[in-house]
């Protein structure tokens, strides 16, 4: 595994790490203790030290429960646990934006994770009107005096969300997970470029494009999970497409389309980590291996400054 600094946390994260949205059961699986163990102890074993989950991943804290009761019986300090609040699924999913409720939120988090603080808890895709709220950021600040959140971090809506990332370091926060991949290439316009000036860790979510770079899909697919199901047919398909036109052009003979993908993400200057989600311990593997290619490398500008 390889490793790099995040922003201006004292954080070293490896640079791939693991999303857990799917845990929650939205992805078209449901998950038990065990499976999430084999995962995560797996991940362990290769050396990846990042989750990245939120309260609204399941109902009722789901996602953070299933981590929570293998980090119990795991070493803590040897993960970086990052979360993130604003949502939250309880017999519904809703927005929660008043400051009690992500106190609260907070609290019920660390009770889920089964641990004393949270390494990066992130601003959850919320609009510049939540955002722009004093009290907010005044709250968290004293959770961080209290020791219960280690670094704040901003979890943007959309690519072009350009606002909140200049308003990073504002309000204290050290990094900004976006949705980055070969197929959605938006950020590197003005959100990459920002977090460089700021010298904001960058998490890229959806590094594999909802799955699309996973090489497993061809022009036709049918999606039966909560997320894709609802996508046009047309765009699906166009999507697949041109993951074919990558594969043949882009991707090296005997590489993987994943681990290539996940490799392509971590060559911009400005990532410092990938999450992609995984549904099995293979898939795990598979990920890993993109810090095999020569496209991930330590002289990375974001490993150390």
């Amino acid at each position: 595994m390889k490793y790099r600094r995040l922003g201006s946390t004292e954080l070293k994260v490896s640079v791939v790490g693991v999303g857990t949205w799917q845990f929650g059961g939205d992805w078209g699986k449901n998950f038990d203790q065990q499976e999430v163990d084999a995962i995560l102890g797996r991940s362990k074993e290769l050396g990846i030290n990042l989750i990245d989950t939120a309260e609204c991943y399941g109902p009722h804290h789901m996602s953070e429960k299933f981590i929570g009761d293998f980090l119990a019986r795991d070493k803590r300090e040897d993960w970086v646990v990052a979360s993130k609040f604003g949502h939250q699924w309880h017999d519904h999913w809703e927005n929660a934006w008043d400051v009690n409720q992500i106190q609260v939120q907070l609290e019920e988090s660390l009770k889920a994770l089964q641990t004393d603080y949270i390494d990066l808890y992130q601003f959850h895709s919320g609009s510049d009107e939540v955002f722009n709220n004093d009290a907010l950021w005044t709250m968290l600040d004293k959770q961080m005096q209290a020791g219960k959140i280690r670094n704040l971090g901003i979890s943007i809506g959309s690519n072009q969300n350009i606002y909140q990332t200049n308003k990073a370091n504002e309000v204290n926060a050290k990094a900004i997970q976006v949705v980055y991949n070969r197929l959605d290439q938006a950020p590197e316009e003005e959100v990459l470029p920002s977090c460089q000036r700021q010298d904001l860790g960058v998490l890229a979510r959806v590094p594999l494009a909802s799955g699309y770079l996973s090489g497993k899909y061809k022009p036709g697919a049918v999606f039966s999970d909560n997320v894709r199901k609802g996508h046009d047919r047309e765009e699906i398909d166009a999507k697949l497409r041109l993951v074919e036109e990558i594969k043949q052009k882009e991707v090296p003979g005997g590489t993987g389309m994943a681990e290539w993908a996940l490799a392509w993400c971590l060559q911009h200057p400005a990532v410092s980590c990938v999450i992609p989600g995984c549904k099995s311990v293979e898939q795990v593997e598979d990920n890993a291996k993109a810090v095999e290619l020569d496209l991930v490398n330590d002289s990375h500008p974001a490993a150390w400054r």
